[in-house]
């Protein structure tokens, strides 16, 4: 048999590289002969990600529209013929099967010229709110693998297939590692943990949060794994205490999520769709600063479904502690936010992405 060739593109956050490397995976087991080849942002986190997980890329010289006038601006035109030149280029030499994009500027030139020579292209949508991007290339996409319900306010109604976003396979027997992350976590058994995550850059203001929340978790006897992330660990470390643990990053997430009782979360598509995997009451404070206020929406589909909580950043000081200690003092609504966030989870996401691709090879 002829050996297949798959282009996956993605990137500039790890919301787009992590789907972009699960479904390469997933492409490598069912078809351990085939060759890959990635294509991202050359000055962006993929170029250095993606070599860690394995996998050959490419990197093209493209980023970002911005709001306001800057040189960057000016520079865009340049970049885009640039990307486009060298995306023809790729392609005539690797010769792919399928090219699949999961989001980033980067993907943008590759699968246009993908589509130019009528090689079959899959997009992976991760968030509620559609990316510029995708929304470019839909048009011309064979397949719109998405992750949430009403996308085709976005793209073509009949490319769209509901998959769920790829998660984190370990993740889908957390049930069964309280004992052991118990004792990864050197956690007091019965006593109630709260899990706070903000990205692995950290977030700014849940981490002031915590910080000014000191006193009143230790009050209400809980004990805190918290992830301030690499940019504000150095200033919040010096809270660590027997029950306050500071963490820059959680390399065992899965153990992290089995430890907890409560979450308290960026609102991000990846970290949704993990957090409806684990099952766990959920208070999202999504990020103001991304594009199109995708994590407020991304979170909001979740409370009109009576399967999380959310406060923006504004609500914080006003409303915190009141909505927290509803939560905290409510088995009966733990309960209701965990039931509900599980009947959202997708766990065969990237499985049901990779059936859409072969799809196209056999045609």
């Amino acid at each position: 048999m002829r050996k297949l060739k798959f282009i996956l593109s993605g990137g500039g956050t790890g919301g787009h590289i992590y789907p972009a490397v699960a479904i390469a995976d997933e492409l490598k087991r069912r078809h351990p002969n085939a060759e890959f080849l990635f294509v991202g942002a050359q000055d962006r986190m993929e170029m250095q990600k993606i070599p860690q997980a394995g996998y050959q890329i490419e990197g093209l010289w493209i980023s970002g529209i911005q709001r306001k006038l800057t040189l960057q601006n000016l520079a865009f035109p340049f970049k885009l013929f640039s990307s486009l030149r060298k995306s023809r280029k790729i392609i005539k030499n690797f010769q792919p099967d399928v090219v699949v994009g999961t989001g980033g500027f980067a993907s943008g030139p590759l699968l246009k010229v993908a589509n130019q020579k009528n090689i079959p292209t899959v997009l992976q949508e991760q968030n509620s709110f559609a990316g510029i991007t995708n929304k470019w290339l839909a048009n011309q996409a064979n397949k719109i693998c998405v992750a949430y319900a009403g996308m085709e306010n976005f793209f073509p109604k009949e490319k769209i297939k509901f998959t769920g976003n790829p998660v984190r396979q370990d993740l889908i027997e957390i049930a069964h590692k309280e004992n052991e992350a118990q004792a990864f976590f050197k956690l007091v058994p019965n006593k109630k943990t709260i899990l706070i995550l903000g990205g692995s850059l950290g977030a700014k203001r849940i981490n002031e949060l915590v910080e000014a929340n000191l006193t009143y978790f230790e009050e209400n006897s809980l004990q805190v794994v918290w992830q301030t992330g690499k940019l504000y660990f150095e200033k919040y470390k010096k809270y660590q205490s027997k029950t306050i643990q500071v963490h820059e990053f959680l390399n065992r997430m899965d153990l992290a999520y089995s430890a907890a009782d409560i979450i308290i979360s960026r609102a991000g598509a990846g970290s949704v769709s993990e957090l409806c995997m684990v099952a766990k009451p959920v208070l999202f404070i999504p990020s103001p600063n991304v594009a199109e206020d995708h994590q407020a929406k991304n979170a909001l589909s979740l409370v009109k479904e009576d399967a999380a909580l959310m406060l923006k950043e504004t609500q914080l000081e006003e409303k915190f502690q009141q909505e927290f200690s509803a939560l905290l003092n409510s088995a009966t609504l733990q309960q209701k936010l965990a039931t509900n966030i599980l009947t959202l989870a997708k766990p065969n996401a990237t499985k049901d992405i990779v059936d859409e691709i072969e799809k196209l090879i056999k045609k």
